[in-house]
C-alpha cells in the first residue's frame, strides 16, 4: 500500500494458487484517507479475472508517479504456456479508480521473482518523474534486475544489472530527496546497491548487517525479507525478523538498520515489542514513516505479524497481527497494540513455500495517521478458504505513555537456522545458495 495526499492504494493477491500466484491481482483505493474503500481487480492480466492472458499473477506493488500523475501497481505474469515479462506495469490517471491494461518491462525475460517499484516525487530532483522496478532473475541464480522509466510507465529501459552482477532477493528501491536510488535487498546478508544518476548505472552492494533467522513454526510461509521505508531527509530504514538477541536463536525479533548513504549503516537495533525472555515470535514486518518527519523526530509505525508463543505446531500456533510505532526516531517505543485476534494456520491457503499469509505487508501514513494493509484469515467455510485484506483505524504514531527503549540490548551469538530455499512463483526453483548452515 502506498499514500499521496489522501489517496492510499492497495494491491494484493486475490484466489491464491498453491503452485504460484493467484486468480488475480486485487486493487483497493481510498481518496478520503480510509474511510471509505472503492475495489476491483486489474485488467488485462489473468484468465481469471477473464480479460487476461496470463494464467495467474503475483508480488503486487503500488508506486505513484507524482510528475505525471500515475498511478501503478507493478506484477509478475505466470503462464504455463506463453512467454511472459518480467514485470508487467498497470497505470491508473484518475486516481486509483479505474486500471489500464498492462505493459510490459523486459517483454522476453527468461524468468523472474520478488518485483518491486518507486517513482521519484521530489520535485528538486534532478530525476524527479522517473520510476525505479527491481525484480531477480531464478533462471541465473537470482541475479538483480533493475529497468527504469521515465513518461509515467509507459516503457521501460532494457534491465540492467549491478556493477558486481549481485545475486539476491526482495530488493525495495527507495528514492532520496538528491535523486539518489538505495535498494535494500537480502544476498547471503542484508545488503544495498545505489544509482546516483538516474538508473543509468547500478553499484554493487555494500553490506548492511549478517542475519541470524529463527525457522517460524507451523509451516508457515516467511523469512528475512527486508522491509524498507525512507523519512523526509533521505535517511533509509530496513527492518527485518532476526533471532540474534534471544536466546539460542529461539524467537525472532524485528530489527533494524538505518542509513543516509546506503553504504555506512548503523549496529543493527531491537524494535523492544516486548522483553527478550519472552517465547512470541515476530515476522513478516511492513514498515512506514510519516513522510512529513525525520530523523529524531521520525514517526515511524511497525505493522507485523506474531505467535505470541514461538515452540508451537500447525495446530497449535496463534497468529496475531500486531502494530507499534516510535514518536522519536526509534529511541523509545509506544506500546504494541495487538490489532487483531488470533487465527488458526489451517485457516490459510497453502503455497509452495509453505501456508501464505502473505509475504509482505505495509505501513502508509496520511496526515500523521498510519494505516496498515494486511490480510486477516476466519474460519474456513465448508472448505472454502474466508480470507480478506484490512487496515485498522485509531492508531497513532505520537507518543503516549510508558515508553520501551532497547538501548541495553546487545547480541547474544552468531547463531541462525538455514533460511529456506523459496521456489519462486513462475516455478524456476532457485540453486541452493540461500540455504545456510546452522553457525556454532
Amino acid at each position: 500500500m502506498l499514500a499521496n495526499g489522501s489517496t492510499l492504494v492497495a494491491a494484493f493477491q486475490t484466489g491464491r494458487i498453491s503452485g504460484g500466484g493467484a486468480t488475480a491481482i486485487g486493487w483497493a483505493t481510498s481518496s478520503d484517507g480510509g474511510t471509505t474503500w472503492t475495489h476491483g481487480f486489474l485488467p488485462g492480466l489473468t484468465t481469471g479475472e477473464g480479460s487476461g492472458p496470463y494464467d495467474a499473477a503475483s508480488d503486487p506493488v503500488v508506486a505513484y508517479d507524482a510528475k505525471h500523475g500515475v498511478w501503478m501497481i507493478s506484477s509478475l505474469p505466470i503462464s504455463s504456456m506463453s512467454q511472459t515479462p518480467a514485470v508487467a506495469v498497470s497505470r491508473s490517471t484518475d486516481g486509483g479508480m479505474t486500471w489500464q491494461n498492462p505493459v510490459s518491462a523486459d517483454p522476453a525475460a527468461p524468468s523472474s521473482d520478488k518485483n518491486w517499484i518507486v517513482c521519484d516525487t521530489w520535485a528538486s530532483s534532478p530525476h524527479y518523474g522517473n520510476c525505479y522496478l527491481q525484480w531477480d532473475d531464478p533462471s541465473s541464480a537470482d541475479e538483480i534486475f533493475m529497468s527504469t522509466s521515465s513518461d509515467g510507465g509507459l516503457t521501460w529501459s532494457a534491465p540492467l544489472g549491478t556493477a558486481s552482477l549481485a545475486h539476491g532477493i526482495g530488493g525495495q528501491p527507495l528514492v532520496q530527496p538528491s535523486g539518489t536510488v538505495i535498494v535494500p535487498l537480502e544476498t547471503n546478508s542484508m545488503a544495498a546497491f545505489s544509482s546516483s544518476d538516474g538508473g543509468a548505472s547500478w553499484s554493487a552492494p555494500a553490506v548492511i548487517s549478517n542475519i541470524q533467522f529463527h525457522a517460524d513454526a507451523g509451516g508457515i510461509r516467511s523469512g528475512p525479507l527486508p522491509s524498507a521505508a525512507i523519512d523526509s531527509a533521505g535517511t533509509i530504514w530496513v527492518v527485518w525478523e532476526d533471532c540474534r538477541f534471544r536466546s539460542a536463536c529461539s524467537t525472532n525479533d524485528l530489527v533494524y538498520s538505518t542509513s543516509t548513504d546506503g553504504v555506512n549503516w548503523s549496529a543493527v537495533t531491537r524494535v523492544p515489542i516486548d522483553d527478550v525472555s519472552s517465547t512470541v515470535d515476530h515476522f513478516i514486518p511492513g514498515i512506514g514513516i510519516d513522510p512529513s518527519t525525520a530523523g529524531g523526530s521520525a514517526h515511524v509505525g511497525l505493522h507485523y505479524y506474531y505467535y505470541s508463543q514461538s515452540a508451537c505446531t500447525q495446530s497449535t500456533c496463534q497468529l496475531f497481527v500486531g502494530y507499534i510505532s516510535s514518536a522519536n526516531g526509534g529511541a523509545t517505543w509506544n506500546a504494541p497494540t495487538a490489532v487483531t485476534g488470533a487465527m488458526q494456520l489451517g485457516w490459510l491457503p497453502t503455497s509452495q513455500n509453505g501456508l501464505m499469509v502473505g509475504d509482505y505487508i505495509a505501513t502508509a501514513f496520511i496526515n500523521g495517521v498510519p494505516h496498515g494493509v494486511f490480510a486477516v484469515a476466519q474460519a474456513n467455510a465448508s472448505g472454502v478458504f474466508n480470507e480478506a485484506i484490512y487496515t485498522a483505524q485509531g492508531l497513532t504514531a505520537n507518543a503516549a505513555g510508558r515508553q520501551l527503549s532497547s538501548a541495553n540490548d546487545l547480541p547474544l551469538h552468531k547463531l541462525s537456522d538455514a533460511i529456506e530455499k523459496e521456489s519462486p512463483e513462475k516455478g524456476s526453483i532457485p540453486p541452493n545458495r540461500r540455504a545456510r548452515l546452522r553457525l556454532k
